[in-house]
């Protein structure tokens, strides 16, 4: 089998693409990844070694862009599947297949959405994004199966859009780096400039606590936007060798996420045997409850003070850390890759699916 992974080079879409790819080659699943909006740095192609890339340089619909303009890119899409003789079109957003015919089955995976973020973030989808959740509710009608990366955003994007969801984990090899001696100080990871991650209420938590607090990440984005961090020592974008060595280092870590599909950045540091202090958010609670602590997402006084217990209580820290490594053990590549196997086996061929999956297992 052969697929179409439609990727971007932007935030975790593209790490969880490399993931996928790699993890399918085993199981006799072939990928061509294509590449939408900025085109992949010197490090990302050199990350994509081995793997066919094709840099498409085409809108994504999350930036400054167009309906007419997604839609023009779904076809062109189609016919970048149809030159690769593709079995499968997985898009990183269901808005590219809402126009486009495509002549061999479509996998939507929502890694997220406008209308979902917005609902999380600002209460309510602006008039002028109407038309981006016009295009994902087209797109997610028209493709074969419709995958979102944990049971949570499952349920929210069915609610949304009306449309049966199945959820298959996302997946995150284990880092290399030698385990350290434990560090006091706090880290976060994010796209610090996304407003979902919600790092400004990380800021305030920061001027409460009475240790280091360091932030990993872009502080501007390629949609204008952008934070300025008062208290937290921004460290900038990071290599992944960096950020392994500073889990490694097993801080604890902190996410205050209003918005949070999977969140990657929690699984690295639960790997590492980081301690957690997590928003109380649902993608939080599934993948993570009883190995991490919960606050409230917008309380900084709250994340300051689990944060201090956690400083003031090494055996708890310690327990929270293997209890997190251990949970962290569920989210392997092995296992996404499984879960999409078998849903590319069911969409493109499925008088052949059982062959297939007796063959993968």
């Amino acid at each position: 089998m052969k697929i179409l992974l439609v990727t971007d080079a932007v935030g975790g879409v593209w790490v969880y693409s490399l993931e996928l790819a790699r993890a399918l080659k085993p199981l006799g699943i072939e990928t061509v990844l294509a590449v939408m909006g900025p085109s992949p740095n010197a490090k990302q192609r050199e990350q994509a070694s081995g793997l066919k890339l094709i840099d498409t340089q085409l809108p994504l619909d999350w930036l400054d862009t167009t309906a007419e303009e997604i839609e023009a890119s779904g076809i062109e899409l189609s016919d970048i599947g149809a030159r690769e003789c593709v079995d499968v079109v997985q898009a990183c957003s269901a808005a590219l297949l809402a126009r486009a015919d495509f002549d061999c089955a479509t996998v939507a995976v929502q890694h997220s959405c406008v209308a979902s973020w917005c609902a999380a973030v600002k209460g309510a989808l602006p008039y002028e994004f109407g038309w981006r959740r016009g295009l994902v509710e087209r797109g997610l009608k028209r493709a074969d199966a419709v995958v979102a990366p944990s049971i949570s955003f499952a349920d929210e994007t069915s609610r949304i859009y009306g449309v049966p969801v199945q959820a298959v984990h996302n997946g995150r090899t284990r880092s290399a780096s030698s385990v350290m001696q434990r560090a006091d100080f706090v880290l976060t990871a994010s796209r610090l400039w996304d407003d979902g991650k919600n790092v400004a209420t990380l800021d305030a938590a920061a001027s409460r606590i009475k240790v280091p607090f360091e932030a990993a990440g872009p502080t501007y984005g390629p949609n204008g936007a952008s934070i300025s961090l008062s208290h937290m020592r921004g460290l900038g974008e990071v290599t992944a060798e960096r950020l392994a060595s500073l889990f490694a280092a097993r801080p604890i870590y902190a996410s205050a996420a209003l918005y949070e599909p999977f969140g990657l950045s929690v699984l690295e540091a639960a790997q590492a045997g980081c301690a957690l202090v997590l928003s109380d958010i649902p993608t939080h609670r599934e993948m993570w409850a009883g190995a991490a602590i919960f606050v409230p997402a917008r309380d900084d006084a709250a994340f300051a003070s689990a944060i201090h217990d956690l400083l003031d209580d090494a055996d708890e820290r310690q327990q929270l850390g293997q209890l997190a490594r251990a949970r962290a053990q569920l989210y392997t590549p092995e296992r996404m890759a499984r879960g999409m196997a078998e849903i590319y086996a069911r969409v493109a061929a499925p008088e052949y699916a059982e062959v297939r999956l007796a063959g993968a297992a």
